[in-house]
This record gives C-alpha cells, structure tokens and sequence, in this order.
C-alpha cells in the first residue's frame, strides 16, 4: 500500500462546509496495468477513480460506490468502483471499431451521447441509483449537476490525472450551524469555491495535501483529520465465479461444455483468468446431472 494512495477528510472551524482531498498512485497504476489504451484514455479513466474515491468516503454504511459512464462514442463504457474500505478497481471498455481523432480528447469526443450512472450498493439494505447526463464539458461537472440535481447539495470537485498520478479536490456545503445568517453562509461558500478555483493540475497531482490546503484556505481556518488509505483490490474469486455459473443453470453450462470442452472465466477488472474443466463442473452441478 502506497503512503501516496491517501484521502484527507477536512473541515473548516468557522464555515458550514466539508472538504475531501486525496492522491492515487500504486492504486492507479495497477488499474492502468489491466487497461492498455492510450494516455488521454486512461487519464479520463483516473479522473473517475479520483471521483470514486472521494464519494465513497462519505459512504455512511458498509457497501460499494460505483461509478460507470456510457456513451455512444469510442469509449462505450468506464467503470471505476470503491468500497467503503477504500479498495479500488475500474475499466474502460472501447467500443467496437472505436477510432480517436487527433487531439479530440474532450469528454464529449471520447464518449459521446451518454449517462453517468452512480450506484450505492450496500452489503445491507436497498441499492440506490441516480442517473445523471453526460452533457458537462468535463466528470466533475457531470457530477457537480448530479449532486444539484439528484442530492440538493452544493457540490463542486477538481480532479486531475496525468500518466502516473490522480488527485482530486471536493467542497460540500452542510446545513447551516455555524454562519450567523443565511447571506454570511453563502458568501462563505463562494469564496472557498473561488479560492479553490485557483488550484493548479500540477498542485493536484504533486503537491502534499497538508501543503495544498494552506496554500489555498490559508486566510481560513481548516481542520485536516487522519488520512484514510487506498488500494487496488478485485473483488473476482473462484467462489464468485462458481456462483455465475450456476446462475446461468445446468442447460446453458452444458451447452458451453458441448462447445468448448472447458469454460473459462475472465475477470474485467484484473484479467484474472478461472477454468473449470468437465470434472469441477460434473463436481458443481452433481454427477448424473452432466454428460
């Protein structure tokens, strides 16, 4: 687990607003290392991984926070997951025959017409799911509007990612406890969005966050706590494997049998590789059920 794989929670002492900022590396790079696409691809696919991670830290349960954009262009779908213990995984998926023009790397050219869909999925309770369009200029933007939108919380994030690193930056306005009036709350808001604004790719992507955050809200009171780590981790396994194919029922495993011989199963997300030969499925669905 890398010491650059961090997400810092903050606060400001004297404003109604909460902050997020944090940092892949290793994490990043072992997602990359199953994703081979080209650089502006995978930037696209960190910004993501960046925004997982920062709202899935304001997960209040046990679960997953997914991630997944779809478009009509020559990427058809980008997934990026993080779980309330801070594991990451993502994917890109190119559509078939997709072509990049040169130096169209915009969202709008990488991904089409499209949906970002956001998705909590608890290990207890009920899934929730909000759906946003991909008409923003930029993710953070989709976001932003999704949050307006779907949450009535005024949100705003900047997210970076070149080749080797993410970063990511999130203010959040909170119920009003601490402002006097309603007037004070709201210029409070704009002026620690417009001083964040002021946030460089570079500072996102290589500046330290205790460093970062003073040099942005120096003129305010911020309360940084303990940072929380991040790492690659699929949640792929055998068992998980297993359970699909007898989802699929003893009819449909036969016929995979009758065609391949053996099937195999491929995972998405870290290229992991599970083979059940004849006997292991014999084994799954009992003796005399195959032949």
């Amino acid at each position: 687990m890398s010491n650059k794989d961090l997400l810092h929670r903050f606060i400001f002492d004297d404003c109604d607003i909460r902050g997020e900022i944090v940092s892949l590396e290793q994490s990043y790079q072992d997602v990359l290392a199953n994703n081979a696409y080209p650089d502006f691809v995978q930037q696209l696919l960190g910004e993501l991984l960046t925004a997982a991670a920062l709202l899935s830290s304001t997960l209040k349960f046990d679960g997953i926070m997914t991630l997944q954009a779809k478009g009509d262009g020559p990427i058809g779908l980008m997934m990026a997951e993080c779980t309330h213990h801070n594991a990451l995984r993502g994917i890109v998926r190119l559509a078939e025959n997709a072509e990049f023009k040169d130096g169209a790397h915009s969202l709008a050219d990488l991904m089409g017409q499209g949906v970002l869909t956001i998705t909590l999925d608890p290990t207890q309770g009920e899934r929730y799911q909000g759906v946003v369009p991909l008409e923003a200029d930029t993710l953070a933007e989709c976001l932003e509007h999704y949050f307006y939108q779907s949450e009535q919380l005024k949100t705003r994030l900047w997210l970076a990612a070149d080749s080797g690193r993410t970063g990511g930056l999130l203010l959040q306005a909170l119920p009003r406890q601490l402002a006097e009036t309603d007037e004070v709350n709201e210029d409070q808001w704009y002026t620690a969005v417009a001083l964040s604004e002021t946030v460089k790719r570079e500072e996102l992507l290589r500046v330290e966050h205790s460093e970062l955050l003073f040099r942005l809200f120096h003129e305010l009171s911020v309360r940084l706590f303990d940072p929380a780590y991040l790492e690659f981790s699929c949640r792929c396994s055998r068992q998980r494997s297993e359970d699909a194919l007898k989802s699929l029922g003893r009819d449909e495993v036969e016929s995979l049998l009758v065609e391949q011989g053996a099937i195999t199963i491929d995972c998405q997300f870290c290229n992991q590789v599970y083979s059940f030969p004849t006997a292991d499925v014999r084994a799954m669905f009992g003796q005399d059920t195959l032949h």
